[in-house]
């Protein structure tokens, strides 16, 4: 018996059941061998967007599909707790070179505790997060002044940052620069201007957009499931759906502070090893965090997930 050859290739979509596997410039409609999810796989999804997969044609059928036999190992991926599952993970995507994450002041609103949960994620698998601030063009001086009060609490920690307009086009050209020959997720809120910002990025997409609702300030979900687009210059955009709730998974408590840039510079110079900065004698962040050079905004988020008892490892 002659042994068919597998055919490597990315997976571009994700639709529950089917995936759209890329391989060699075409674009197959693939299902899971029963056998593959046995492998130990606790996500709802056990492929993701992003996924290098290796799979069997299926040379009877009329259009290109197959059978997916293999996942390579993924170099890192975003994962959250599944919103119907509490006890499972969702991985929202994989294999990605940086994370963007749009922010909204309040239309609709964008809270520190979000962008905190998401952010320790990112550094958890050391992608490079940048945040969007986007709607520049539509806050008032007082909102404004807000907005960058709360940007430049992640400028100081390092964090990249943008003031973009995906509706006027302002800060476009650099973000398009920085994506280049690049994979990168784009995150956030329904409503916060995701499919907007990417069809300026490449107005071939066409992705649907909605407005916001004026009772709830909640976008409309116009991104049902996460799909990669490839672009020119060697760019590949993942859309996700919306985010409401971010929950962070999988962590010990005590690693949780090494996920915040500010924390763990300050780590060596705790009185404890394994301070976990709540009440701990001689803790250098609470020190900072009194003197004012950290933002408690940021320390409420951590002590946050230390309270939540559903991210933990036993």
């Amino acid at each position: 018996m002659q042994i068919k050859p597998l055919k490597k290739g990315i997976v571009y979509r994700s639709t529950g059941s089917w995936y759209v596997v890329e391989s060699e410039g075409v674009f197959y409609s693939c299902r899971i061998k029963g056998k593959l999810r046995l492998e130990g796989i606790q996500s709802t999804n056990p492929i993701a967007v992003g996924d290098r997969v290796f799979f069997e044609i299926d040379e009877k059928a009329a259009k290109p599909q197959g059978s997916i036999l293999k996942i390579e190992e993924r170099q890192n991926y975003i994962v959250r707790k599944s919103v119907n599952l509490s006890k499972q993970t969702h991985i929202i995507a994989s294999n990605i070179d940086q994370v963007f994450l749009m922010i909204t002041l309040n239309n609709p609103p964008t809270f520190p505790a979000f962008v905190d949960r998401f952010l320790v994620t990112a550094e958890a698998y050391q992608i490079p997060a940048i945040l969007l601030f986007n709607k520049m063009d539509s806050y008032d001086d007082e909102e404004l002044k807000e907005l960058r009060a709360f940007k430049e609490i992640y400028e100081k920690i390092g964090y990249l940052t943008f003031e973009i307009s995906a509706l006027k086009g302002w800060s476009i050209d650099e973000l398009k620069k920085l994506i280049k020959n690049k994979v990168g997720m784009f995150a956030g809120h329904s409503g916060v201007g995701k499919s907007t910002l990417l069809n300026v990025i490449a107005p071939e997409l066409d992705l649907k957009t909605a407005p916001i609702s004026d009772l709830h300030q909640q976008g409309t979900h116009t991104t049902t499931f996460a799909e990669m687009f490839a672009l020119g210059d060697g760019i590949k955009i993942i859309d996700t759906p919306g985010i409401k709730g971010f929950g962070v998974v999988d962590m010990a408590k005590d690693e949780i502070g090494n996920y915040f840039p500010e924390f763990y510079k300050l780590k060596n110079q705790c009185k404890f090893h394994n301070c976990l900065h709540q009440n701990e004698p001689q803790c250098a962040v609470i020190k900072s965090l009194e003197q004012g050079r950290i933002a408690k905004s940021r320390y409420d988020s951590y002590i946050q997930m230390l309270a939540d008892d559903k991210l933990h490892r036993n």
